[in-house]
């Protein structure tokens, strides 16, 4: 059976949130402490291979200081 295929908005925001992180040069681990995540699941929302909840999307652009529209430029 084949896994369900991760929509493209997902990977752009994945990727906004990496670019984010490295403009700031801020650490992964930091981002995800300050975001109440596990550093693996940041991980697999920086490689857009999970969907994150609106509640996971405030908690990462408060933990980047960041509006939350910023996650979404690009889409």
């Amino acid at each position: 059976m084949r896994k369900k295929e991760v929509p493209e908005s997902v990977k752009i925001v994945g990727n906004n949130i990496k670019e984010i992180i490295k403009e700031k040069d801020l650490k992964v681990r930091h981002v995800a402490h300050e975001s109440d995540l596990d550093i693996e699941a940041l991980r697999r929302y920086m490689l857009g291979k999970q969907i994150m909840g609106i509640d996971k999307l405030i908690r990462i652009s408060k933990a980047l200081n960041v509006e939350i529209s910023e996650l979404f430029k690009k889409i």
